[in-house]
């Protein structure tokens, strides 16, 4: 009887872990479909708001059209700010990561500074994943309400 109940324990964890690695890897793979070039091709908000996104200063509009370029196998990128207008002109690397499949994780490089050293980031959910397009969803907190905030990425070349 014991032989039969250890066996079994051991068979269900067995079972779990092997579920646990398959999803993990299946996690890996999507993130790795990140890979490449993109742009933000519209911010999603009410409009009544004044949404400047990542600290930066700039409003929420000066990001459509802005380049972001990932590469996951170092968890580093970029976005690139096109400028014009009230907008500013900018480059800022960054460290990514995608967690439990669906939480877009980053955190913005300031010249001067290694990742380890910048603890502060943002975390949005990504939403509506495809090969060629996906949505990153902020909801950022204001007055007591919560302002839901959708960027919506067009992929513009494999890298």
């Amino acid at each position: 009887m014991k032989n039969v109940l250890l066996a079994g324990i051991f068979g269900a964890a067995l079972t779990v872990s092997c579920s646990t690695a398959k999803t993990a890897q299946q996690n890996r793979a999507e993130f790795l479909k990140l890979k490449g070039d993109w742009e933000i091709t519209s911010v999603d908000y009410d409009k009544s708001y004044r949404i400047r996104p990542f600290d930066e200063g700039a409003d929420a509009q000066c990001f459509v059209g802005s380049h972001w370029r990932l590469i996951p196998n170092n968890y580093s990128g970029a976005y690139t700010l096109n400028g014009g207008g009230s907008c500013p002109s900018l480059t800022r690397p960054i460290k990514f990561e995608v967690k439990d499949g669906n939480i877009f994780q980053l955190k913005k490089i300031e010249d001067g500074t290694k990742a380890k050293q910048n603890i502060a980031g943002y975390s949005l959910t990504m939403v509506n994943h495809g090969i060629d397009q996906f949505s990153l969803q902020q909801n950022v907190p204001f007055n007591g309400e919560i302002v839901r905030v959708t960027y919506n990425f067009q992929r513009t070349a494999d890298k």
